[in-house]
């Protein structure tokens, strides 16, 4: 099950369910995560389409239509709460920084 297989996201899988709150294609999603991060995260297209084909068994996407070779998708119900849990550890992450380092405990 997704839950299982997916406790963390990584930077792309992350990017990549973003991108997927609205019906995209792969072309697409490669730009907009580089858009979306400056450059900072690169979805190749090797990662892009392995992914989307692991959200896809695991019913975090959907595909939502093909024309040619061109495929599009977009996030399920699952992915979106996936996203969320993702959403929430990073957010503990950068509280618990900053209340260490920022807030001068040690």
């Amino acid at each position: 099950m997704a839950r299982e297989k997916y406790q963390t996201l990584t930077e792309q899988m992350f990017y990549i369910l973003i991108c997927l709150k609205n019906e995209a294609c792969g072309v697409d999603i490669m730009k907009m995560a580089a858009e979306l991060t400056d450059g900072r995260v690169l979805i190749g297209p090797g990662t892009l389409y392995s992914l989307l084909d692991n959200f896809v068994k695991e019913k975090m996407i959907i595909e939502t239509k093909t024309e040619n070779r061109k495929k599009s998708y977009i996030i399920t119900n699952l992915g979106e709460e996936m996203l969320e849990k993702e959403y929430r550890r990073l957010t503990k992450q950068k509280n618990d920084y900053e209340a260490l380092v920022k807030g001068g405990g040690q």
